[in-house]
């Protein structure tokens, strides 16, 4: 069967040649696939070359994931779309290979299509283009340049980073910077989050509220928290939610009462994680403000609140 399917990928009919190759895929024969990439780099009807494009990204190997980075260049939109696609969803580092040499291409596409293939292969070889990456003239590419050096964790990269949360001038990529210097570990990052508390974009500014309350191991700092603090009168309730989620993990006793004026917000949600930060702090000094708010008209809070009120008990019965 297999060998008569071949012989109708070359049929003079395109509507031949995509069912032929529609049924090669559903066979999952291994043996077809030099044939399949054959038609990805030569087929004259796009549409076929597409499928071609999808078949090979379920298949992960040196020479399909060659094929599909090279079809980056194809002269159809939908085609260098399916192989992006493809490349994205990569997993083994062996796949690097393929897509270094595209880092560099002239096209701002196919720049951005090799670095988000690269992301996730975590691979050292991705670090220098990545950081070179961060330069491109092409927003797209930074972004994508971003998420290489934060799945990859390279602390190498944090004050170039730290330099695109504050000064890029594209607002996923400040949002992207600032959401890796969450893998910091040293308090040199912390100018950069402060000033994107204060940003122009509230998605920079919610971002930096929750990469805030990762960083509490780095060493108590009571400019971050009080920037915090100022951060819940955010015009954006998203912002208030996260910089009220990071004080918590602060544990910083001086937001009590600008937490506990959060019971009574409008937000529901605003409510709840007021409560529960209110209950990792622990300061007694919250309890009245909770006691009230056990009433609230939304379950999540009330449980939220006794969650809150237990933790405080607790804290107190301890010697």
């Amino acid at each position: 069967m297999t060998t008569t399917l071949l012989a109708r990928l070359h049929d003079a009919d395109a509507a031949t040649r995509r069912v032929a190759l529609l049924q090669l895929a559903d066979a999952e024969d291994a043996d077809a696939l030099p044939d399949v990439i054959a038609l990805l780099a030569q087929d004259p009807a796009p549409e076929i070359r597409l499928e071609a494009a999808r078949i090979l990204a379920t298949w992960e190997q040196p020479d399909t994931v060659a094929a599909l980075a090279r079809a980056l260049e194809d002269v159809d939109g939908t085609v260098r779309d399916a192989a992006a696609i493809g490349l994205a969803d990569l997993k083994s580092p062996d796949s690097a290979p393929a897509l270094l040499p595209y880092v560099d291409h002239a096209s701002a596409f196919v720049r951005a299509a090799a670095l988000r293939g690269l992301r996730e292969l975590r691979v050292p070889e991705s670090e220098a283009p990545a950081l070179h990456a961060l330069q491109d003239a092409n927003a797209a590419v930074r972004r994508e340049a971003v998420a290489v050096l934060g799945w990859r964790k390279h602390v190498g990269a944090l004050p170039a980073l730290a330099e695109r949360a504050r000064h890029d001038a594209d607002v996923d990529v400040r949002r992207a910077a600032v959401g890796a210097l969450g893998l910091a570990t040293d308090a040199a990052v912390l100018p950069a989050l402060l000033a994107a508390l204060h940003d122009t974009a509230w998605r920079v500014r919610e971002e930096s509220a929750s990469t805030l309350g990762k960083l509490r191991a780095l060493a108590p700092d009571a400019h971050v928290t009080q920037a915090l603090v100022e951060a819940l009168a955010d015009a954006y309730w998203q912002v208030r939610l996260q910089a009220a989620r990071a004080l918590g993990r602060w544990r910083a006793a001086h937001a009590v009462d600008a937490l506990a004026a959060l019971l009574t917000h409008p937000i529901s949600n605003l409510r709840k994680e007021a409560a529960l930060a209110l209950g990792e702090i622990g300061e007694a000094s919250a309890l009245p403000a909770l006691r009230s708010a056990e009433t609230d008209g939304d379950p999540e809070v009330v449980k939220a609140v006794r969650i809150a009120l237990a933790q405080i008990e607790s804290a107190r019965a301890t010697p």
